[in-house]
């Protein structure tokens, strides 16, 4: 079963707050704690509750905060928090201060709902790679800092993998195609067994679609819904 990823959103307007609010619990694995309007709330919400947030979405434009002061302060206090920047500054040193201060991604408004979810999801499967493991190999550094491995010359002539496509992730992902069988499997049920959410099944489904390793066919179930499973390419 998968984390339940806990996020706080720091965002003064209540317009913008709602929405961020409604792509997080959209998303399978996040839930919101809450969302607070200052830099004072942000703090006071954080000192004073035991369970903290794995998570902050934080606009640069708070009204009671000069610059980026409230989010060096939490870097300061709670540097065991992530954060997000969500927020319309474009100013390249807003950007570099804050990568410096190790944001994990930075997000202009106004924030698109498939930009937004591929940030969470890339969140979830590095929360769960670092939790999986003690000791890491190159080639998994390199997926945390999004680094692609250069392909050895004797395997130059294999296809490359697409940006975002994972290959040990993709081989669990064959390997419970294999286990199907005829009956195939569900995004969902691939996402359960490989530890990822179900989007992030499907893409890498849709990937081994589009590479005729795998096929796609909608079935009914019990009460009439259709679904896609996925099999081996048999053709």
């Amino acid at each position: 079963m998968r984390e339940m990823i806990q996020v706080l959103i720091v965002e003064d307007d209540f317009r913008i707050a709602d929405i961020n609010r409604q792509f997080v619990n959209r998303i399978n694995g996040f839930t919101v704690l809450d969302v607070v309007k200052t830099g004072e709330e942000a703090l006071a919400y954080l000192r004073n509750n035991t369970t903290l947030p794995h998570l902050i979405l934080l606009d640069v434009y708070i009204p009671d905060v000069e610059g980026l002061n409230l989010f060096w302060q939490l870097r300061k206090e709670f540097n065991e928090i992530d954060i997000i920047m969500i927020t319309a500054a474009k100013e390249v040193a807003t950007i570099a201060e804050t990568l410096r201060g190790g944001i994990f991604d930075y997000i202009v408004k106004p924030a698109d709902f498939v930009r937004f979810e591929q940030t969470l999801e890339r969140f979830s499967e590095q929360r769960t790679l670092l939790a999986s493991r003690e000791e890491l190999e190159q080639e998994e550094i390199d997926r945390l800092t999004g680094l692609q491995s250069l392909p050895e010359t004797e395997a130059s002539s294999e296809e490359m993998i697409p940006k975002g496509i994972d290959k040990f992730t993709l081989e669990k992902i064959k390997n419970i195609l294999r286990a199907g069988g005829e009956s195939g499997v569900t995004a969902l049920n691939a996402g359960n067994e490989v530890g990822v959410s179900r989007s992030t099944a499907r893409r890498y489904l849709e990937y081994l679609v589009s590479i005729k390793e795998a096929e796609a066919q909608l079935k009914y179930g019990d009460i009439g819904r259709p679904e896609r499973r996925y099999m081996q390419w048999t053709k």
